[in-house]
């Protein structure tokens, strides 16, 4: 039987959300990101791609959380800067898959790597405690996460 934490004051609670948004927009834009052109949504959607492999149109909407419409300019964009490629299911004509190309992929790995650099960059500005305090956090942080993620309007 789970025990009932106490709930964050208003404050601490506005403040989380503020340091994990203003990280999440300073790590989101990088060198690599910004001469390819991609938006936020654009990233995302490469990134989750070359993360989890082929998959179908509609397992990439539920993913990242977009509608049809977004999903599908989000995927043409991609696609036509020769990121990904979409291809019909031979087995229902409906559906479609997407998979990163090698293009996809390096870029993907560029992104990544300017992100860890400037996430270490960053942890160097920080006390040897807080850098310990922050490893430490990671688990909780990333059950939040992955609430946050059950909790989609």
């Amino acid at each position: 039987m789970p025990t009932s934490a106490p709930i964050l004051d208003i404050d601490t609670a506005s403040r989380l959300r503020v340091a994990i948004g203003r990280l999440s927009r300073r790590l989101r834009a990088t060198a690599a990101s910004s001469e390819a052109g991609l938006t936020p949504t654009r990233i995302s959607v490469l990134l989750t791609v070359v993360r989890d492999g082929p998959m179908r149109l509609s397992e990439l909407a539920s993913s990242e959380s977009l509608n049809p419409t977004m999903l599908s300019r989000a995927v043409s964009n991609l696609a036509e800067a020769g990121l990904i490629e979409r291809a019909s299911d031979p087995g229902d004509r409906r559906a479609a898959w997407v998979s990163a190309t090698v293009a996809g992929k390096r870029l993907a790995q560029r992104m990544r790597r300017e992100r860890t650099d400037a996430v270490n960059t960053a942890l160097e500005g920080l006390s040897p405690g807080d850098r310990r305090l922050l490893e430490q956090a990671l688990p909780a942080l990333e059950g939040l996460a992955e609430q946050l993620g059950d909790r989609r309007p």
